[in-house]
């Protein structure tokens, strides 16, 4: 349910066309819904601003078909589909109760896919994804595409890293412009320690399994980023792109 549906019940019982009864039986009756595989939050959007994200990593298409419908019917307008493979998107395309007239886009590279209009920029500043090398840009592109559709204007600077620390020190004015930087690299995971020495903002850490041996699939990377010496990093887990950017899209829409 979102907050315009509550505020539309609402005024109809103010109005005198619903009964209270009436009222409190709607809003009982929407919080979840039972899919047999899922239990769709249907007042998260209400709770929160965002409704839920589907995660499609492990789900099969015709599941994550069940329930991009099921949210569709319940009135959500918007959909974000993370960890969606080419095969799935084909397949929710296709399976879209107006797949002319319903938006819907999807990125191979970050595998992230949307249904419905992506939302006008309604968050206070830029936030900034930056990455040490190009092989970071599919955890990236997950962070730049959730943070899009989550109302927020992003600047890209991608292979910045600190093998030529001249590269983002071209970009100074961007980074102390930014309200929120993502700083998104795998081998030694320096970046954020750099850009964090930089900024005046919150700086968010993604560790990514971009390495030789020993990064350990991301791990090392992980730890620098957790034993930064510089003020302001908060991290994120391993390739966690979507997490990074629901964290920055928040901060981004503090009034």
């Amino acid at each position: 349910m979102k907050q315009d549906h509550l505020r539309s019940l609402l005024s109809q019982v103010a109005q005198g066309h619903m009964s209270i009864d009436d009222a409190v039986l709607k809003l009982r009756a929407t919080p979840t819904a039972e899919l047999g595989y899922a239990t769709l939050d249907m007042h998260r959007e209400l709770r929160q601003g965002i409704g839920e994200v589907i995660y499609g990593a492990g789900k099969t298409p015709d599941q994550i078909v069940g329930i991009v419908n099921a949210m569709l019917a319940s009135g959500q307008s918007s959909i974000l589909i993370t960890r969606l493979s080419p095969e799935a998107a084909h397949h929710v395309h296709k399976s879209l109760p107006n797949p002319d007239s319903l938006p819907f886009d999807y990125d191979p590279l970050s595998r992230i896919g949307s249904v419905g209009a992506i939302p006008v920029p309604d968050g206070r500043g830029t936030i900034v994804i930056a990455t040490g090398g190009t092989s970071d840009m599919p955890v990236a592109e997950e962070a730049a595409k959730t943070a899009e559709f989550l109302g927020n204007n992003v600047t890209r600077l991608y292979d910045v890293g600190v093998a030529g620390l001249h590269r983002l020190l071209s970009h100074q004015h961007t980074i102390l412009s930014a309200h929120v930087i993502i700083a998104i690299a795998g081998m030694e995971g320096a970046l954020a320690s750099v850009i964090a020495g930089l900024a005046d903002c919150p700086v968010i850490a993604v560790p990514t399994s971009v390495g030789y041996g020993a990064a350990f699939g991301g791990l090392a990377p992980l730890l620098a980023m957790l034993n930064s010496c510089a003020s302001g990093v908060s991290v994120v887990n391993i390739d966690n792109g979507f997490g990074a950017a629901y964290q920055a899209s928040m901060i981004n829409h503090v009034k």
